[in-house]
């Protein structure tokens, strides 16, 4: 019997689901987990922008690659690329590392990764279609779902609509093309309007005083949780509310302090302050051009400049608030 699933996403549309080894692994716990993890890296009740999953931007990955006629392999790879993602997502980076810079690569998940998709279940599902965990856990395999900064990718594609403007994320979709394996834009404007659009993430949100800010805080709550004892690292392999219910439990007045002022949509200022300098994300979208792809920033000098001026501008840093945690 053919079994089949119909996924709706709000910018994709209506796609069916026939193969097999997708709606087995959409099915598998390591997966549903990704239901529980904030793409954000902490949760709504800490955020000021309410959260999307790491499944809604996995399960968005998956079908961007479908919806470019990617094979069922890199589909594959696309569902599971964020499977090793602990509780809070990037912040745990901030856990294991003694900088806050941009020398802070955010690669732990990453380093996690093979291990996931060659073990457990995964691995069991995996082989039971045919399919190599190895060659799978390789983003290198797979040009549509991951590709360096500045180009585009599933990925960064995907994470990115999710936060514009519905409309603007279905119109920008409706012009992105695979074009030699690799997706580009089918056009100058549209390619500047991400970019530009992209951009504008980086510097309100993922660069921003609010994002910044809450990671060095929240960072700080789970490092002096883990060692005070409230929670163990092995904890992160859970989800976030798990980890929340710990910390919540504490009797660490320093801890709920934080979290108290976590709660806050804008944060309070501080006597005290640092500066911490984010990675700087962007993209330098390829687009089409009489039958050949291009760089925006080849033919496009304002948008060159404008990059240059917000990596400037990224580079100064952002003067973060200092409470009660301070490493």
């Amino acid at each position: 019997m053919l079994q089949k699933m119909i996924i709706k996403d709000k910018i994709y549309g209506s796609h069916l689901i026939t193969e097999p080894v997708l709606i087995d692994l959409l099915k598998a716990k390591s997966v549903l987990r990704l239901k529980k993890i904030s793409q954000f890296g902490i949760p709504d009740e800490y955020y000021p922008i309410k959260n999307f999953s790491r499944y809604d931007h996995s399960l968005g990955v998956m079908i961007l690659i479908k919806a470019l006629g990617g094979s069922t392999e890199e589909q594959v790879a696309g569902l599971l690329h964020d499977i090793s993602h602990s509780a809070f997502s990037h912040v745990i980076d901030w856990v294991v590392s003694e900088t806050y810079n941009e020398s802070l690569d955010e690669t732990y998940q990453d380093n996690q990764h093979k291990d996931l998709v060659t073990s457990g279940e995964i691995k069991v599902i995996l082989q039971k279609h045919h399919y190599h965990p190895e060659r799978i856990a390789d983003y290198h395999n797979f040009k549509l779902l991951e590709r360096d900064i500045p180009n585009l990718c599933a990925d960064r594609v995907d994470y990115a609509l999710r936060e514009f403007p519905v409309n603007l994320a279905k119109s920008l979709f409706k012009n992105l093309v695979n074009f030699n394996n690799k997706i580009v834009f089918a056009d100058e404007k549209s390619a500047l309007t991400f970019a530009t659009n992209f951009l504008k993430l980086q510097n309100e949100h993922w660069g921003g005083f609010e994002a910044v800010s809450r990671f060095k805080l929240f960072s700080g709550v789970l490092k002096l949780a883990i060692l005070e004892g409230t929670i163990k690292f092995s904890d992160f392999l859970k989800d976030d509310q798990y980890v929340i219910r710990k910390l919540l439990k504490t009797k660490n007045p320093e801890i709920l302090a934080v979290l108290e002022i976590l709660k806050n949509k804008k944060l309070p200022l501080s006597r005290k302050s640092e500066i911490i300098h984010k990675k700087f994300r962007y993209t330098d979208p390829e687009f089409q051009n009489k039958g050949k792809v291009q760089n925006l920033s080849l033919v496009n000098l304002k948008f060159k400049k404008f990059l240059e001026k917000q990596r400037t501008a990224n580079q100064k840093g952002i003067k973060v608030p200092v409470f009660r945690i301070n490493q």
